[in-house]
Formats: structure tokens, sequence, C-alpha cells
């Protein structure tokens, strides 16, 4: 019996995605057109300007993953879209293909939380590994701790209470000149930085939720006091101290739950997975706890359709399928 094909659907942002997967990892075909230059010049993404884009790209982008994967449109078993979190008109775009493809070839469709998609890109970069395990779920809209008991079954341990760790990030970049997105350039201008020059508050938040407005606004106080005194500011200390300061929150929750849950694996998520020194320190922590780590690649960091594919692959084992009513949900949460 041949495996299955599931086509992957992703516009949950600037992103537009598509992707063939085979079976539940082997990956045939991955493609992504990123809007970043659209973007740039107004320093964050612009709903209207994405969505529109969107609906330029899909259809040829779609095309493109069933050339590279060398399979045609009336090969694709199912159909896996991503529903949410993420801009209305951005889903919508998404949302509307895979119904369209769905209802055209006869086939299922599958509604995919984009957050559980980032989880799964591990399942592709590392196809040995299997649940249970703790995952920390970073990203421009969400900072979550989810512990995954099985392939459908999630408890959510904590979340951001305001602020995501990749928000702040991108704010921080913003004030500072950085061009967009921020997370990637403070990342790279840290290394040039000491990373102990500036000691910023470190967040305080019960449980394993986070909280990371409290540290924008004392970077953000930091930089007009220095501007204000006619002090010298060293951009890249206050890139390295504001960096070491999220990382550091963010590492010493993932190993609090991992110890409380006696979990053996972490593993890493979302766009902010791409971070140097987050992907250095917990893979240096668990090294030194005796944890395992698994951490996606780079491609798979940041937003695809590979990861909802896959997280649609194992939906669709337990008849988990959408039907024509489907519809975007902006505020989707775990």
């Amino acid at each position: 019996m041949e495996k299955i094909l599931t086509l992957g659907i992703e516009t949950s942002c600037d992103e537009t995605a598509a992707a063939i997967l085979r079976g539940g990892r082997e990956l045939l075909s991955n493609v992504i057109s990123t809007q970043i230059p659209l973007h740039r010049k107004f320093g964050g993404v612009v709903p209207e300007i994405a969505s529109r884009k969107h609906i330029v790209n899909i259809m040829p982008v779609i095309d493109e993953a069933l050339t590279t994967a060398g399979v045609k449109l009336r090969d694709i078993n199912q159909i896996a879209v991503t529903k949410g979190p993420g801009l209305a008109g951005a889903l919508l775009v998404g949302i509307s293909a895979a119904k369209s493809l769905a209802y055209a070839l006869n086939i299922p469709l599958i509604a995919v939380n984009h957050l559980e998609g980032h989880i799964f890109a591990n399942f592709i970069s590392t196809p040995e590994l299997e649940p249970p395990f703790l995952s920390l779920v970073v990203s421009g809209g969400h900072t979550a701790l989810i512990r995954m008991l099985d392939y459908n079954r999630f408890e959510l341990l904590g979340q951001s209470r305001d602020d995501a760790a990749g928000e702040a990030f991108d704010k921080i970049a913003r004030v500072m000149g950085l061009p967009y997105p921020g997370g990637p350039e403070i990342d790279k201008l840290a290394k040039l930085g000491d990373a102990t020059a500036i000691n910023f508050p470190h967040p305080k938040v019960d449980g394993y939720d986070f909280s990371f407005s409290g540290l924008k606004s004392a970077v953000l106080n930091f930089l007009n006091t220095a501007q204000m005194r006619g002090d010298t500011i060293v951009a890249a200390d206050v890139a390295a101290s504001f960096q070491k300061t999220v990382v550091d929150t963010l590492a010493e929750k993932t190993l609090s739950a991992a110890d409380e849950f006696a979990l053996d694996k972490i593993v890493l998520a979302g766009g902010v997975a791409a971070n140097s020194s987050l992907e250095q320190t917990l893979r240096t922590a668990c090294r030194n706890r005796g944890l395992k780590f698994f951490y996606p690649s780079k491609i798979l960091c940041t937003d695809n359709a590979a990861m909802i594919a896959c997280r649609g692959y194992y939906q669709s084992l337990t008849g988990d399928f959408a039907d024509a009513t489907l519809n975007a949900v902006p505020n989707l949460g775990l």
C-alpha cells in the first residue's frame, strides 16, 4: 500500500507556503515565498499587503511544490491547511485555496493549528522522535510551554501573558533602528556585544507563564535615559544583554518543567527557535542534565507548510477532518 500524500498549505502571516509530504515524515517538497522585502519598509507586516500578495502567490507556490515533488495534483490524497492563529485575511487565502482544491479533487480537508504545526516540524527534522516530550514554542506571536503526551494530546503548561518573546525582539529591534524582521538582527548584533554589560530585570511570573512587556519597557527606559543624558550607547551590548535575559528566562522555565514532569526530551519549535543563543543555551543545558534536545532545521523553524502537512497527517489518522464550513480563527489557541 502506497503512503498517503498530503498537500500542506500555510498562509498565516507573510509567507506563502506549500509542501508535499509522503506518509508522516518524508518531505518531498517545501516551497516558501517570503514577503519580507515588501514589509521591511514599513517595519513590520501590513495585513492588507500580506493578503493581496498571498492571492498572487498561492497557486504558483502550490504548482512549484507539486513539480518539485514530482507528483500531479490528482495524486494528492488529502490537504492540510492552517486555520489559525494568524492574520484573518492571510489565513482566508490559504483556506479558500485548500477548500476549493479539496472539493474539486473530492479528497479530505484537514484544519491545522499553526502552533501545533511548529512542534511537528521536529518530526520531519528528526524522524526517530516520538512523544511524550516537553516543547517550548517560541514565535513572533506566541510563547508557550507544551507537554505533548502523544501525537494528538497536548497539555498547555504556560504561555505569554502579554508580549511574546519574538514580539519583544521585534519591538526592541525597531527602537534600535534595526531592519525588519528584528529577531535575526538582534541575534546577529548580540554576537558582537557583552551579554553581562547591562543588568536588565528578569521577568518574574508564577508557574510556567511568561511575560516580556516589563523587560521590553526596561530596555526602552535604558535607551531613553542614556539618550537624554548624552551617554554613549553600545548597541551590541544592549542587544546581547537583552537577548541573554530573554533566553535565560525561557531556558529556566523549560528546564524546571522538564524536572517537574520527569520528561527527558525537550523540543524547541517556532520562529525564534532559529535564535542561535536560545538553541545553544538549551542544547548545553540538556547535555549537562542528561536530557535529549531536539531542534528543527532552520527552514522548518520559521513559517512553512511542511509542518502543517505533518500535523495534518497525524490528525487524519484519527479521522479529524474539516468540512466546507471551515473558516479562519485568527486568535486560535492550543
